[in-house]
């Protein structure tokens, strides 16, 4: 049974993108480092903020947030995988999902980028696609040439509250997921969060 060693929130650093639908990924670890009573550090060798949570099995568990933009999120994470000896399998990125509408939240192991620039350059640097991923619903804006300007933006109210209430149920299940239990926390999780 594989358990989960790292997780990576994606988004953008800055006060300017904070709340654009991209840092989806940052939310979230934003309030499961909170969960865990841990604060996020500054790691200029892992090109990341960092913060380190201890489980009862005693393992750590290390939350990331790359702080290279988007475009660049491997650095970080092969950065941290290789200090950490922490396999692709043990490796949970959380991304914005285009293909899912707010409110969805889906776990996944492998497959492509979808378009993702994060998911692309972690697969680039990692050198395989087999991590896991927690695949947070924006929605589409329908046109692809609006994908850029639709990510960088903030989410509508509404959106925002399904996308906050994804999150609560991803938050839910994450224990199980993270002690490796991912079928169960998928079976959880893909049933509540519609």
């Amino acid at each position: 049974m594989t358990t989960i060693r790292l997780i990576v929130g994606l988004g953008n650093p800055g006060p300017e993108y904070q709340k654009t639908r991209h840092n989806a990924g940052f939310w979230l670890v934003d309030e499961l480092a909170s969960d865990y009573k841990q604060h996020f550090r500054a790691e200029g060798k892992f090109f990341a903020e960092i913060a380190r949570a201890s489980l009862s099995d005693g393992a750590d568990l290390w939350l990331a947030k790359p702080m290279t933009f988007m475009n660049l999120s491997g650095q970080a994470v092969v950065a941290l995988a290789r200090f950490y000896k922490i396999l692709p399998n043990e490796i949970l990125v959380v991304h914005d999902e285009l293909d899912l509408p707010p409110g969805c939240a889906r776990f996944k192991q492998g497959g492509g980028h979808g378009g993702h620039n994060g998911l692309k350059d972690i697969i680039a640097k990692l050198g395989t696609p087999d991590f896991w991923r927690l695949r947070l619903g924006i929605g589409h804006p329908g046109e692809r040439t609006e994908v850029v300007n639709y990510v960088l933006k903030k989410p509508r109210a509404e959106e925002q509250d399904a996308i906050d209430q994804a999150m609560i149920a991803a938050l839910a299940v994450l224990p199980q997921a993270i002690a490796g239990d991912m079928a169960g926390a998928m079976k959880q999780l893909h049933t509540a969060a519609k």
